[in-house]
């Protein structure tokens, strides 16, 4: 019985010295998606014709596809409109953020992509 008062004792003491994320930083982007909404094209400004939708399919699926890429990266956004392909929001590295970039540009052929995707780590 003393043994397991002893135990649960220290364990107790253990955790209320962890820290938890939630504690550390709040996981609040309000102000990044207040900013991108009102600076880049966004998917609910998006002009809805069939070949956008099309380009825009092609290359989530192919992000999303691609195993090497952190949960930020198949969560890009993936904006075309008119036929222009827009990248935005966070990725894990340079290198992610050059593969989107690489896998939106062998989609899109011709076409114009502009890279906003931010490296955070």
């Amino acid at each position: 019985m003393r043994n397991l008062l002893f135990t649960t004792l220290l364990a107790a003491a253990a955790l209320s010295g962890c820290k938890t994320r939630s504690s550390e930083t709040a996981a609040d982007n309000t102000a990044r998606n207040e900013r991108d909404r009102t600076a880049t094209p966004t998917a609910d400004n998006a002009v809805n014709n069939a070949s956008d939708r099309d380009l825009t399919q092609q290359i989530r699926k192919a992000v999303v596809d691609d195993g090497s890429l952190s949960t930020d990266g198949h969560n890009c956004k993936i904006v075309v409109q008119d036929g222009a392909v827009t990248l935005v929001g966070p990725v894990a590295s340079d290198a992610e953020r050059a593969k989107i970039e690489q896998i939106a540009m062998a989609k899109a052929g011709d076409r114009k992509v502009v890279n906003q995707l931010e490296v955070t780590k």
